[in-house]
């Protein structure tokens, strides 16, 4: 399939398939099965800017051609010890969007512009953006961006590394967070194939 006939066919994607796209926990890494989902559901545009940087808004992302999301996010249990290394987080998100153009500017003026520009400020319980690095994911049907995003508070630093990924007019998502300095592209490469996957199942009707 070609990405031209495969951006048609995203056009037949209502908002209610969003919910199938996104991986189940057993679609996880196994070193996640123990986690617990700890966020999951209807991202809409209103809640995406109330978890976004300061100053962000619905109305921007609107204009940006959004027009929403479903999330699922494993996080630790109370037992999990956050010793450095420790891959404490893992998620994986669908945006819907107007057009595949839109997802494009997204990835670009929106995910890696929105990061770069705010390396040094603060990101909200106590953390401070101290670096963005971005990353060259593989592997992908068409265009795929990303980046490492290190974070340091009072318990120290934690980063996570995010890769970005266009299937006609929808965005997958696919995010480690790790405590410590750490790079798990590799990881993230492989859970945002899998999700890939499971979206263009989805499009074509195959899942």
């Amino acid at each position: 399939m070609t990405s031209f006939s495969l951006d048609r066919a995203t056009y037949s994607i209502g908002e209610s398939a969003l919910d199938s796209m996104v991986l189940e926990k057993l679609q996880f890494p196994e070193e996640f099965q123990s986690h617990q989902v700890i966020r999951e559901g209807v991202l809409d545009n209103e809640t995406l800017a109330q978890n976004g940087f300061a100053g962000s808004t619905a109305a921007r992302f609107i204009q940006a051609g959004r027009v929403t999301g479903v999330m699922r996010e494993l996080g630790p249990t109370s037992n999990m010890a956050m010793i450095d290394g420790f891959n404490f987080m893992a998620a994986s998100v669908v945006h819907l969007f107007d057009t595949p153009d839109s997802v494009h500017n997204w990835m670009h003026n929106i995910f890696l512009k929105d990061f770069e520009d705010r390396v040094g400020e603060s990101v909200g319980q106590g953390h401070q953006l101290v670096s963005v690095t971005r990353l060259e994911p593989q592997g992908f049907f068409d265009e795929a961006v990303g980046l490492r995003v290190l974070q340091g508070g009072v318990d120290g630093l934690i980063s996570s590394t995010v890769v970005d990924f266009r299937v006609g007019r929808l965005l997958g998502v696919a995010f480690i967070g790790v405590v410590g300095d750490h790079d798990r592209l590799e990881q993230v490469n492989a859970l945002g194939q899998a999700l890939e996957k499971r979206m263009v199942g989805v499009v074509l009707g195959s899942v």
